[in-house]
């Protein structure tokens, strides 16, 4: 789907308000689990298919050379990784 009638700096500001959302929504999920070392109720498969999501969009970004898209995915990579290596450490 596409609008071409959408002015270029209103998308790429979409698109930056949406990488700065999804990129955020994990800090404080990630505080929790550093803070608590509980993770019960996080999904390993969950987690783990985020993180792969994750590194491919990074992947992605880096062959279209995307600074938004490449800056946002190292963020939630790091941050969605440390979720992950807790959930492994902590099960």
């Amino acid at each position: 789907m596409t609008f071409p009638a959408l002015p270029s700096v209103l998308v790429e500001t979409i698109g930056a308000a949406g990488a700065v959302l999804t990129t955020v929504c994990w800090v404080p999920q990630a505080t929790k689990i550093v803070r608590e070392r509980d993770t019960r109720a996080i999904s390993l498969p969950g987690t783990a298919l985020c993180v792969i999501g994750v590194l491919l969009w990074l992947v992605y970004g880096l062959a279209i050379v995307d600074g938004p898209l490449i800056g946002s995915s190292v963020v939630t990579l790091a941050v969605t990784s440390i979720i992950l290596a807790l959930k492994i450490r902590h099960g």
